[in-house]
């Protein structure tokens, strides 16, 4: 029987530990995790917003998968109530074209470029939003002259909560019968003599220092943006570089005692705008009543050695809380906004703007590592989504355990093979 490793506990690898414990015994499955607090990056604290249609070519199959997935899933299993799965009104201050049915750009480029996730959005009809429309949420601020729009075609956008959403699937994993293992970290793979096969992964208890050795024939590292780091430790022989880097944002969670009536009259909102300062800020109201603020994102903050390990830039967060003042404070001029938690998380991004889907060839594990064919065996990456993490999460994880079980692909992922370039 294939044991299989999944190094990461985030929404990938837990999405990809539920797919993947459909078809094989949930106790074959490992899930290691070396963050004292569980989701405590990109998981837990991202937006949670989701797309259907924004992507390029080589992820648009997998993103459409994986909208539905989370669409059937949320009606599955009550994600409403459990996780805020909500369909979600997108408009932007910035005018869509009316033209054709392009993506305006690279949407996945939009972090890095400093430019509004908009510019990902397929293009619509023109539609101006007024606060009569029902398109215009009454907790945004609005003054004569602003112009608002809707992107995106209806049913195309959504919205969760990325804590509760993880928190599901690591509950339902763990119910199947997964094994967790956390705080933890992998020390090293080994080989079987007869044939050089990768036949286990060593696991240190960071509180206890004591050390396991996992029978192993297959290891999915879904580490996110300390993906290469994990690589590299277990196959040092190896030349590969992942070609994974981390984006640093920021992040504010508010709540109102002004939106949890309208948010669960009129639904979720996702505002995307530009500001003075530079920032292109985008907001989204999940039910229950909070909001979430985000847009300062940075190259230069190094990532931390393990996921919560970096404080959060108090000038940041100070930016996020005046812009906020700007954008949703009530007619009046009161400001009744609660910060219910302040955020920094590490994106992991790759050049060209796409995440790697794949198994790494034996050939770049390095000297005296091999996997068993086939299903049996193999080394696999899932990383690099950007800000599109938990839009793209669940088909990932559908996709990832088709392609470690070797059964048939529900998505085209073959633009998402290791590259390095």
């Amino acid at each position: 029987m294939a044991t299989t490793v999944i190094i990461g506990a985030g929404i990938i690898g837990v999405s990809t530990a539920y797919y993947l414990s459909d078809h094989q015994p949930p106790s074959s499955i490992h899930l290691v995790e070396v963050a004292p607090e569980l989701f405590s990056s990109a998981s837990g604290y991202a937006g949670g917003f989701l797309a259907k249609d924004w992507f390029s070519r080589p992820a648009a199959a997998l993103g459409a998968l994986s909208y539905e997935e989370h669409r059937r899933l949320a009606e599955a299993n009550g994600g409403r109530e459990k996780w805020g799965y909500s369909s979600s009104t997108s408009v932007s201050y910035t005018a869509a074209p009316t033209e054709g049915k392009e993506t305006k750009g690279r949407g996945e480029d939009w972090l890095q470029a400093g430019t509004s996730r908009a510019e990902a959005a397929v293009a619509v009809e023109a539609e101006v939003v007024d606060a009569a429309s029902g398109k215009s949420p009454a907790w945004l601020r609005r003054v004569d002259g602003d112009h608002l729009e809707r992107i995106g075609e209806e049913n195309t956008t959504a919205q969760v909560d990325p804590l509760l959403l993880c928190r599901f699937f690591l509950q339902e994993c763990l119910k199947r019968g997964v094994r967790l293992h956390h705080p933890a970290t992998v020390l090293s793979v080994s080989a079987d003599i007869l044939h050089g096969e990768l036949s286990s992964v060593r696991i240190a208890d960071t509180g206890t220092s004591i050390e396991t050795d996992l029978p192993c024939t297959r290891i999915i590292v879904a580490a996110g943006a300390w993906s290469p780091r994990v690589f590299q430790s277990l196959f040092h022989h190896s030349k590969l570089r992942l070609p994974i880097t981390s984006l640093a944002g920021h992040s504010l969670l508010l709540k109102s005692p002004r939106w949890h009536s309208e948010l669960e009259a009129n639904g979720c909102h996702a505002i995307y705008t530009t500001h003075s300062s530079g920032h292109c800020p985008e907001m989204y109201a999940r039910l229950g009543g909070h909001l979430y603020l985000a847009g300062l994102n940075s190259l230069t903050v190094p990532l931390p050695n393990i996921a919560g390990g970096a404080p959060v830039d108090e000038k940041a967060i100070e930016q996020l809380k005046e812009i906020a003042k700007e954008l949703l404070s009530n007619r009046n001029g009161n400001n009744d906004l609660e910060v219910v938690r302040e955020g920094l998380c590490f994106r992991p991004v790759t050049p060209w703007g796409m995440p790697i889907i794949s198994r790494i060839p034996d050939s770049d594990l390095g000297v005296g590592m091999a996997t068993r064919p086939g299903e049996d065996g193999g080394v696999f990456v899932a990383a690099g989504h950007g800000p599109w993490g938990i839009s793209m999460s669940l088909g990932t994880g559908l996709v990832l355990a088709e392609l470690v079980q070797g059964r048939p692909l529900s998505a085209d992922i073959s633009g998402l093979a290791v590259r390095c370039e």
